[in-house]
């Protein structure tokens, strides 16, 4: 009598992988319904509508600009909205940062 074969994790992706696929809702559902209903990163009020905008630069802009926010008794984030506001008006936009 032959041994029955042992299926494997990997096996068990495959047939899954086979099968039929789900419609985009279907799947959608199915995420929503893994998040967990605490919130274990919970945003601060201070953040909460905001984006993040990010850029990567030499190293020596970062202790720049910490270093001025230091002398100027500021923060990074200040600073960076001040420099947009700069921008912002330079071409003819609102400042809004």
């Amino acid at each position: 009598m032959a041994a029955a074969k042992k299926t494997t994790k990997l096996g068990n992706a495959l047939n899954k992988a086979k099968e039929e696929p789900k419609p985009l809702k279907v799947v959608e559902e199915e995420h929503k319904q893994e998040q967990p209903e605490d919130n274990r990163y919970p945003i601060p009020p201070s953040r909460q509508g905001k984006r993040t905008i990010a850029a990567h630069f030499d190293p020596a802009v970062a202790i720049q600009l910490k270093r001025l926010a230091a002398e100027n008794e500021t923060t990074v984030q200040a600073l960076l909205g001040e420099a947009l506001n700069l921008l912002f008006e330079k071409y003819g936009e609102k400042p809004i940062a």
